[in-house]
This record gives C-alpha cells, sequence and structure tokens, in this order.
C-alpha cells in the first residue's frame, strides 16, 4: 500500500466523524463509490484522493465560503435599502440643503460694502502631465463670476513632461494678462504625489489672506456660479468645512464602458452621498469639485499622504473633529470618465485600495475620539469603511465569479434562491434607478462590475496588508478633445494596438474558470445557469483581450 493510502486509511481509524468540519459520517457510509475504489495503481490512488479530498477539503472549505458570502449578502442587501429608503425620505419631503441649512445669495446690491461681502477664495488645480484638458480646468476656473480681487487661482504643476509645463505656462500667462490673480507653482519632486502638492501649495503666504479653498482637478470645469452657489453654504453655517458637489460626465456616451461607470458614480452620489449628508453630516470628500472651509483643513492636520486616498482621510480627521459636511446635489460640475480599459483599471485600484488601507490605519484613532459620538464612530468603521470599501468588493467577486460557478462542479453546497435572484436583483435595481437612461444596459453593466470586482479584490487586500503595490499612484489618464481628434485620424490608418499589450491574463485565467463551470452545468446539470456562466465568461475573455474601453492606437 502506497503512503497515500496509508495516510487516509488512518484518517479513518483514529480520527472521529465529529472531527470533520460539516462532514456526517452517514455521509461517508452512502458513498459505495469511495469504499469500492480500487485502491491498487496510481490512477486508483488518484481518483481515490481526490474523493476524499473533495470530501474532507473543498466542499467544507466552500460551504464556510458559502455561509460568509451569505451574511455578506445580508449586510449588503441592508445597507443599499437604508440609503435608498433615507433618499426617498429626502426627495420626498424636499430637505434640499438650502432648506436644512442656512443659506442666503450674497448681497451686492450695495457697491460700497459689495468688496467686503465676498470672503476671499483659493482655487487649487493640481495635475501632472495633463496637457490635453489642463487648458479646460484654468480657464473655467477664471471664468468663476466671483470678484476678481477676492479670489486666487493656483495651478499646481508637478509635470515633468516639457511639453505640458510650457501649455500649463502659456495658459496662465494668458489668463494673467486679462487681469486674473493666478498662480503657477512648480515643485522640484513630486512627493507626496496630490497631497503633497496640495500641501505645499497652502504654504504660501499669500494663502493666509484666503478663507476657503476650493478643489478641481484637471479634467473638472465648474460653471461660473460655482461659487456663489456653495460659498453661502460656508458663510451662514459656521458648523460646516466641506460642500461636496456632483460630478457630470462630458463623456459618458464615448463608449459602454464610460457608460458603465456612470450609472455606477451616479449611485455613489445620489444614495452614499446624500444620504451619509442628510443622516450624518459627514461623506467621503471626492477630492475634487468641492469647498474646504481653511481653518477646519488646518485644524485636521492638513492633507496627508500615508494612503493613495488623501480625500478621504481628511474628511475622516475633519469629521472626528466635529465638523459637518453638506452636499449639494443640484450643482454639477463638468469631467472627464477614463475612457480606457488601462486608466480605469488603475484608478479603481487606486480607488479600492487606499480605502482599505485607511480603514487599517484610522480605526483605533476613530474608537479612541472623544469629540463624536458612538453613533458615528460606528457609521464611520462598520457602514462607510467595512461595509462600502472592504466587503462589498470581496463579496462581489468570491460569491458571484468563484462560489456560484463552484455550485456546479459542487452539488453538495446550497446556496438560497434570495441570495442568487431576490437580493442580487433589488441592489441591481436600486442602483440603476440612479441613471435611468442606461435601464437597458443593465445586464452589461452586471457583467462589467463583476469583472472589475477582482481588480478592486485584490487591491482591497493590497490595501488591508499593505503589500507592495500599497502606495501606489498612477495618475488617471484623460485623453480629452484634442487628444480624442487626433487619435480619429491616426486610427483610420492604424486600428488597433499591438494585441500582446492588450493581454490581461488576470481576466483570462478568470474567464477560464467560469467557461469550464458553464460547459460542465451544460453537460450535467439540470437549470439554465450556464448562460450566465457563459455570459460572465465572455466579460471576462472581453477584458482579457483589451477589447474593452477607448483603444488608443500604437503609433
Amino acid at each position: 500500500m502506497s503512503p497515500f493510502m496509508k495516510f487516509f486509511n488512518s484518517l479513518y481509524d483514529y480520527l472521529p466523524p465529529s472531527s470533520w468540519f460539516l462532514v456526517q459520517r452517514h455521509n461517508l457510509a452512502s458513498s459505495s463509490e469511495t469504499n469500492e475504489v480500487v485502491r491498487s495503481g496510481i490512477i486508483g490512488e488518484l481518483i481515490y484522493i481526490w474523493k476524499e479530498t473533495r470530501i474532507f477539503v473543498f466542499i467544507p472549505i466552500l460551504k464556510f465560503l458559502v455561509t460568509m458570502c451569505l451574511v455578506m449578502s445580508f449586510l449588503l442587501f441592508i445597507e443599499r435599502v437604508y440609503m435608498s429608503v433615507v433618499v426617498v425620505i429626502v426627495k420626498l419631503l424636499r430637505r434640499t440643503p438650502e432648506k436644512v441649512h442656512k443659506w442666503e445669495a450674497i448681497n451686492d446690491d450695495d457697491l460700497e460694502l459689495a468688496h467686503t461681502n465676498y470672503p476671499m477664495v483659493l482655487i487649487q488645480i493640481p495635475m501632472y502631465n495633463e496637457k490635453e484638458v489642463c487648458q479646460l480646468s484654468i480657464g473655467a476656473a477664471c471664468r468663476l463670476s466671483w470678484p476678481l480681487d477676492r479670489m486666487i487661482v493656483q495651478v499646481l504643476d508637478d509635470s515633468t513632461d516639457p511639453a505640458s509645463k510650457e501649455l500649463v505656462n502659456a495658459e496662465c500667462d494668458k489668463w494673467a494678462r486679462k487681469g486674473i490673480n493666478i498662480m503657477s507653482e512648480i515643485r522640484d519632486n513630486r512627493i507626496g504625489y496630490k497631497a503633497g502638492a496640495l500641501k505645499a501649495g497652502m504654504m504660501h503666504n499669500y494663502v493666509k489672506q484666503c478663507e476657503f479653498v476650493a478643489i478641481f482637478d484637471a479634467d473638472f470645469q465648474p460653471d461660473p456660479d460655482f461659487l456663489a452657489r456653495t460659498i453661502p453654504f460656508l458663510i451662514h453655517n459656521r458648523e460646516i468645512s466641506l460642500v461636496q458637489c456632483r460630478w457630470k460626465f462630458v463623456n459618458a456616451n464615448e463608449c459602454l464602458m464610460t457608460r458603465m461607470q456612470e450609472m455606477s458614480l451616479n449611485y455613489h452620489f445620489l444614495a452614499e452621498q446624500e444620504s451619509g449628508s442628510s443622516i450624518h453630516a459627514f461623506f467621503g470628500f471626492n477630492g475634487t469639485a468641492g469647498v474646504w472651509r481653511i481653518a477646519a483643513l488646518n485644524e485636521a492636520g492638513g492633507w496627508k499622504d500615508r494612503t493613495t486616498v488623501e480625500d478621504m482621510d481628511l474628511a475622516v480627521r475633519a469629521c472626528l473633529h466635529g465638523w459637518k459636511f453638506v452636499y449639494v446635489h443640484s450643482v454639477e460640475v463638468k469631467n472627464e470618465l477614463p475612457s480606457t480599459f488601462k486608466a480605469y483599471r488603475f484608478q479603481q485600484h487606486r480607488w479600492s485600495c487606499g480605502p482599505a488601507n485607511l480603514w487599517r490605519k484610522m480605526t483605533m484613532e476613530i474608537l479612541e475620539n472623544k469629540k463624536v459620538s458612538a453613533w458615528k464612530k460606528l457609521y464611520l468603521i462598520y457602514n462607510f469603511f467595512f461595509i462600502r470599501k472592504i466587503v462589498v468588493h470581496i463579496f462581489t467577486f468570491v460569491f458571484y465569479c468563484l462560489i456560484l460557478p463552484a455550485t456546479v462542479l459542487f452539488p453538495e453546497l446550497e446556496v438560497p434562491k434570495w441570495a442568487t435572484v431576490y437580493v442580487p436583483s433589488t441592489i441591481t435595481l436600486l442602483n440603476a434607478l440612479a441613471t435611468p437612461r442606461s435601464l437597458h444596459l443593465l445586464v452589461f453593466w452586471i457583467l462589467f462590475e463583476n469583472v472589475m470586482s477582482m481588480h478592486r479584490t485584490k487591491a482591497t487586500f493590497i490595501g488591508l496588508l499593505e503589500a507592495g503595490r500599497v502606495n501606489e499612484w498612477v495618475v488617471t489618464e484623460k485623453l480629452g478633445d484634442t487628444l480624442k481628434s487626433k487619435l480619429i485620424a491616426k486610427a483610420t490608418t492604424k486600428l488597433y494596438t499591438r494585441f500582446g499589450q492588450r493581454i490581461n491574463w488576470r481576466e483570462l485565467v478568470v474567464g477560464l474558470y467560469i467557461f469550464i463551470c458553464g460547459c460542465y452545468d451544460f453537460a450535467y446539470g439540470g437549470s439554465y445557469f450556464y448562460v450566465y456562466l457563459f455570459l460572465q465568461a465572455c466579460a471576462f475573455f472581453v477584458a482579457g483581450v483589451g477589447y474593452i474601453g477607448t483603444i488608443v492606437p500604437v503609433g
């Protein structure tokens, strides 16, 4: 008898049935094939080993994972329904920010007092090698309807590309000649990335005269009345430190991938930001399209570069100092979505890794804080971080891309119908209501989100474990209208990039796993579950070969 056979026979002889997790004696007794397997020859031994490993290892582990996923599914369901109910109540009662908080337009009728009625505002525009969109943001900031002597536009240019530097300098000079108080601040390093640039910008002497700071990323284009609609919240409500506005996407119709992003981000603003603002006066700062009270920013400790989500870090610290936030859904700021799959993956890595890492760093700080209530601490740790930043990513990938396909190969696994049909259907419909025009794209959105959940899960674990790429910062590439026109012309001669550069092997591996499960279900299953498996496998394959988003030609 081989050593393998001796090992498994010893398990039968010396370990009681109760020692096997989730395995009962009658299951073993009823397995006639296991008892009758030929115990001689390498093939027989391998079959026997597989059957025993399947019973004692894989099935207990998978059952444990199913149980964990069911718990996470229920928690996510409660969270989504809770946020949706809050938003519905807010809308029905018409509790707009202007009604909840004191808001009065700045009085400029008296010409002698008009100057003093407008507070000094600093406008920061951090950028890095973004020549395709920098002119748009600088121009929009300089066109804001605000007294010229009560506004300072600060361009924080960390660009290393000479062409980008030259373009930014030329744009700043153009607006300076028109009377705009605009400063181009250049660092000789990129320490701290965006957080480092914003922190360095706040250290200049002329900033001391400013009371508020508005922040716009390089592709954001605020309307002229942006300050006139947001600053009054800060003037008349001394407890408010942040006014966050909604994003409006100028390139949502560019491709299917941008439509999917629009659906996800619209839900984020309508549900997460709206509910957080209405109930807890807290939400995560989106890093742009917002106005801060500089005193609150300084009291919270200023900008820190310890994670890749310096905006969320600042928001949590300000909340722990007792400051309140307000989200204004009616004020939109135009911006551009990443339209290449590579750029979107880098962005999602940063947005998933950063919050997980911040949760690791700040949990004890939140618990030990004395300035906020236990209720708000619970909301921060459980709702804001654990459910929305950790559980949602891990659950989506593990359950829909690993566990459900595995039920085809392991019929012993039982997943209740409410977890496979009712809960995901409800969550999906609630998400879709934020973008009614894309209801017909729900199936594509589900498949795409499942694909992206793999990257988000990987990034979440990197953040939790502080692994190698935890502080990786890659600026999200934006194509801009100028570059897009060039790409269209260039695409007439070269339609595709090199195939090898588009291959994403992780998507191909997961897609192959799901495809194999689909084939097995098609051959031996008694339901039509293989339809979902084949569709999901195709989504992974499409992403795996890079045929998603805008394909940028290579010269």
